[in-house]
């Protein structure tokens, strides 16, 4: 039997590399569309069979490559991940968030609105967050119908497309979906990231530096939770709709790193001198983000991951392969950014 094709933009990147592995796992075949970014990592996908995906260096922005690649292809679904997504960068340098993430979301729309014509089986899933809702008070939890409230670049580029895509979704009945996800965590991830960088400045015995006063709330789903849920979604969510995707595992930014440093002693056995250090918040810096995922839940998908077990498997993994940490520039997730009002 023929393996039905895949295309996932971003393939190179953290989640994108991971929902590739999955989908490979599930029998599909995988068209990676990805330009090769800072965050961008060949070695994300290089112990993969190559019979089993096709990697194509493009930009999304790419009107003409992407309308080829989809009439050659015919992927029953696109999963769109090519996105800027670090925050502290969109606070320095909004631009490239904005042709990302605004622009190359209205290209795939446009391109993927022609071959609809040709092609009616065809899903398009896009992966937005939870940031576009902005703060969230205490005791209160986003649902899929609030009103978006951004606070960073970052957060209005994302609400953007997906405004955009609900205006291409009503006007022009396309097939798509969207979903908006916790933070993330696990293997492979770029050390920019809060965890991955907690994890290897405690390898590397060096200290924790926590913006403000570590006070700020997040939700952690482990990436393969977020990708067993976005296949769970092309398989059974409704068209058109929205889907949060949490874990319901909130805690302060200060409690977290404080487990990553008791699990990380307690695995290493020997002396380490990392500590929790204070420094400079981030401008207009969310307090909390909190999703309500019932709905989700409620067509029957459920999470794998504890947040103990995922930060142990995630540890255990930057440990086993800090070769790949080796190969990365440091000039890219060692500076500070993000710090410019």
């Amino acid at each position: 039997m023929k393996k039905k094709n895949i295309l996932v933009t971003g393939g190179l990147g953290f989640i994108g590399s991971n929902l590739v592995i999955e989908l490979i796992k599930q029998n599909y075949f995988v068209i990676i569309v990805d330009k090769k970014t800072y965050s961008s990592n060949m070695m994300n996908i290089n112990h993969l069979n190559k019979k089993n995906y096709k990697l194509i260096i493009s930009d999304i922005n790419n009107g003409k490559k992407i309308s080829k690649i989809l009439n050659q292809f015919k992927p029953v679904a696109i999963f769109n991940l090519a996105a800027e997504t670090h925050v502290d960068r969109s606070i320095d340098d909004p631009s490239s968030f904005i042709q990302s993430n605004i622009n190359g979301v209205f290209q795939l729309l446009e391109q993927f609105k022609k071959f609809n014509k040709k092609s009616k089986k065809s899903k398009f899933l896009h992966i937005s967050t939870d940031e576009v809702y902005g703060d969230i008070p205490k005791k209160k939890y986003s649902v899929e119908t609030d009103s978006y409230k951004p606070s960073s670049p970052y957060a209005a580029s994302k609400a953007a497309s997906d405004h955009l895509i609900k205006s291409y979704i009503r006007t022009y009945k396309l097939p798509i979906i969207i979903t908006n996800c916790s933070n993330n965590y696990g293997p492979r991830q770029f050390p920019e990231k809060l965890i991955p960088k907690l994890i290897i400045n405690i390898i590397n015995n060096k200290n924790l530096p926590i913006y403000g006063k570590g006070n700020n709330e997040r939700e952690w789903i482990h990436v393969n939770d977020h990708c067993n849920a976005l296949i769970f979604i092309f398989k059974k969510g409704k068209i058109g709709e929205s889907y949060n995707i949490g874990s319901d595992e909130i805690l302060s930014n200060k409690i977290l790193a404080k487990k990553i440093l008791y699990l990380c002693k307690k695995k290493f056995g020997k002396k380490n001198n990392s500590k929790i250090i204070y420094v400079k918040d981030r401008p207009g810096h969310d307090v909390r983000y909190a999703l309500n995922s019932n709905k989700l839940k409620k067509l029957g998908w459920k999470k794998k991951y504890t947040l103990i077990d995922g930060l142990n498997s995630t540890i255990e993994w930057y440990l086993n392969n800090f070769k790949w940490v080796k190969k990365l520039d440091k000039k890219n997730y060692t500076k500070r950014l993000g710090v410019k009002n």
